[in-house]
């Protein structure tokens, strides 16, 4: 089990509750497991899949998902597929074909497959090993993403009784929880539920006063950073995305109306980096593994605390820090209730009400953000505060308002209750419109009664009193004002009203982990690199987490990047020379000037030691062994069992240290003259300026090839 963990996935230990979880499986024993987003969930099936005899077979809602979990695990070394309508007959065919050989730890399929007699039946003839479930909370009615399919799979334990079953959510109360489990049948479960702690995550809500402006100004905080901006609506997202990409910002748009190969196109290019924001509707995002994601942003408030916990969850799910940030108004409540009402079932418009109220009260009552999350997930934050959220880390004034209360309080009882806001903030503050004229509300006691406060100190008292529950807003498209039973009270009992003026501290958001920031950049571009070669989005060859920590120790042998988290032997093998040598190369470019006679001493024994290992290096005898032979770069790989990539980084290697490879027939003369060229212009030795200047004529292993040329030739 620890080989398999440090080999496969790089890690020298396990996550709080990932060894208790895979032990169960192991032991064929079923579990259920709440564990928050970034918890390690899919480590918990993977590790087992590679373990045990037989295939794993994953329940996943998601075809988005399912791919980058099939390509993730293909990095790592485990034999992956997915069988979903994204798939032609041919490619179904060919994933059936491994399934029923055993060639397959993992298979993803899609929740409505498994009601699916013929399927089902095709699987009596699969030696399976586990079934796991994910976003489990799917399954229950008393979840906030209900989805019908995943009834289908109670026939589990019935149609596969010897199979064990894992069942896995990142947002599910105690109520849910038990609903799962009845649900899906588990039998006799080891019951994992984690802390919905995330640590790493920074809360923050403010009001919503001029968006755009609110959102440029963070936004400039995080420039070039992967982030999510989630909106109510359609067209606010599409508004949003096209004022963000007018001022400069790399935005694209993501909802349901949008051309299914539109959506699919703008999430790839988040997921590989090419933008840095995705605008969304909560269309957007279930399971997305995305790990370098910096901030999430609500524009507008989530209907529930399930959806802004899951939604807020995928920020920093590489266990650095992120921040979530909440803009919220009293228009936003408005339309949530709007919303409500247009449900037709009683029962679900009553639990869709309670749980709005619930978000309702963590975006405007001052009490620590983390402690009321995990209220509502019946966990106890041990500390009175947090220290990482706006309430924890603001400085609280609080001036008594009681009379400026009982004023408005006082005018809105006048005028029978029927106006708005606006309507009588004109009133205390002694405008002269025609409207007011008109309704003879310029008679009133209270007419003007405020004129020494101006109209934004009104405002603010306004909505202080809607969070504070004073006053409410009642209407569809024109709200008027009401007030509640806490109103009454301090308009006819003189109960003490607080104003309460908030002054943010800056967050720890921007605190990274202390590294190298210039390696970090290089080495994410050297990435970015890998990943377009491989066709996965970057996040799946390497996390943030493992670049950092690659800044911040300069690894300079197989054997220290080895001992990177998150590096098993698969990426060593793939990737580790480009790092060592990106590695290497940056420090000599940063050596001091003194030290510059004693590096080209330790450079020559360097040079002579790497001579001497790749001499003594079976790999990289074998690849040249076959490239001598005549063997394409393909042929080489199928023969030795590796990728195509890491046999040309073998053979860049080769040409580098002056081996004897015809380059002729790695890139054709004129061609490589047009790369030498190139090279010679710019700064660096990275290989997607090459690849993107050229348009295309010239691909990422011709440019590695002249590299390793023009390396050899400045040897000499």
């Amino acid at each position: 089990m620890y080989n398999t963990l440090k080999n496969i996935f790089g890690f020298q230990s396990f996550r709080p509750n990932q060894e208790a979880i895979v032990r169960s499986i192991l032991n064929r024993q079923d579990v259920f497991a709440a564990m928050p987003t970034g918890g390690g969930k899919s480590l918990c099936y993977q590790l087992p899949a590679k373990i045990l005899s037989g295939t794993t077979l994953v329940v996943s809602p998601l075809i988005s998902l399912m791919k980058d979990q099939v390509d993730a695990a293909l990095e790592n070394g485990i034999s992956a597929a997915l069988l979903n309508s994204s798939l032609s007959s041919q490619e179904a065919s060919a994933v059936y074909h491994k399934l029923f050989r055993g060639a397959l730890d993992l298979l993803y399929v899609a929740p409505e497959r498994l009601a699916m007699d013929h399927f089902v039946e095709k699987l009596h003839q699969v030696h399976l090993s586990l079934f796991a479930i994910d976003e489990a909370h799917c399954i229950s009615e008393w979840g906030h993403d209900f989805r019908p399919d995943y009834l289908s799979l109670s026939i589990l334990p019935q149609r596969f009784p010897q199979i064990p079953i894992a069942a896995f959510t990142a947002t599910a109360t105690e109520q849910v929880q038990q609903d799962i489990i009845h649900k899906l049948g588990l039998r006799n479960p080891l019951i994992i539920r984690a802390s919905f702690n995330r640590g790493n995550l920074f809360y923050q809500v403010d009001r919503k006063k001029k968006g755009n402006t609110q959102i440029i100004d963070f936004l400039k905080e995080y420039g070039g950073q992967a982030g999510i901006i989630y909106r109510a609506t359609r067209d606010s997202v599409e508004q949003t995305a096209k004022f963000l990409s007018s001022k400069g910002f790399l935005a694209l748009p993501y909802h349901a109306g949008l051309p299914i190969e539109v959506r699919q196109k703008n999430q790839e290019a988040f997921n590989r980096d090419e933008v840095e924001v995705i605008v969304a509707t909560i269309a957007f995002g279930m399971g997305i593994d995305k790990s370098n994601v910096r901030f999430v942003v609500h524009m507008d408030l989530p209907k529930n605390i399930e959806n802004y916990y899951q939604e807020t969850g995928r920020a920093g799910r590489d266990g650095s820090p992120a921040h979530c940030r909440l803009f919220f108004s009293a228009g936003d409540i408005l339309k949530q209730k709007y919303f409500l009402e247009q449900m037709t079932n009683e029962q679900e418009k009553g639990i869709a009400n309670e749980k709005l109220k619930k978000m309702i009260r963590f975006a405007t009552h001052y009490i620590c953000r983390r402690r009321q999350l995990l209220k509502y997930f019946s966990e106890i934050y041990p500390q009175e505060k947090c220290d990482s959220c706006d309430v924890c880390l603001a400085n609280l004034e609080k001036t008594d308002a009681t009379k400026e209360a009982q004023i408005f309080l006082s005018a809105v009882v006048r005028t029978q209750q029927k106006y708005g806001i606006g309507h009588i903030i004109d009133i205390v503050t002694g405008a002269k419109t025609k409207r007011i004229s008109q309704l003879r509300h310029n008679r009133i006691k209270t007419y003007a009664k405020g004129e020494y406060k101006s109209k934004d100190y009104w405002r603010f008292l306004v909505d202080e009193m809607l969070v504070q529950n004073l006053i409410e807003q009642d209407g569809g498209r024109y709200p008027i004002l009401c007030l509640t039973s806490k109103g009454v009270d301090t308009l006819y009992k003189g109960n003490t009203f607080l104003l309460i003026r908030r002054e943010m501290v800056t967050s720890k958001v921007s605190q990274e982990e202390s590294c190298d920031e210039i390696l970090f950049q290089k080495l994410r571009h050297l990435r970015k690199e890998i990943a377009q070669e491989q066709g996965v989005p970057p996040f799946i060859i390497f996390s943030d987490k493992t670049l950092r920590e690659i800044s911040s120790k300069y690894p300079q042998t197989l054997s220290e990047v080895e001992k990177i988290g998150g590096i098993g032997k698969v990426k060593l093998e793939q990737y580790g020379d480009d790092l060592v040598r990106l590695v290497r190369e940056y420090q000599q470019e940063r050596a001091p000037l003194e030290s510059e006679v004693k590096e080209v001493k330790e450079e020559k024994q360097e040079e002579n030691s790497q001579q001497s290992k790749i001499n003594k290096n079976p790999r990289l005898n074998k690849t040249y062994e076959l490239f001598q032979q005549g063997l394409s770069l393909e042929e080489i790989a199928e023969q030795s069992n590796l990728l195509t990539a890491t046999i040309s980084g073998h053979i860049e290697m080769l040409i580098q240290e002056g081996w004897d490879i015809d380059m002729d027939r790695l890139v054709p003369p004129e061609k490589c003259k047009e790369i030498i060229e190139f090279f010679q212009k710019q700064e660096g030795w990275f290989l997607s300026p090459v690849v993107e200047y050229f348009g295309g004529r010239v691909d990422y292993d011709e440019a590695k090839f002249v590299r390793g040329y023009l390396k050899a030739l400045d040897k000499k």
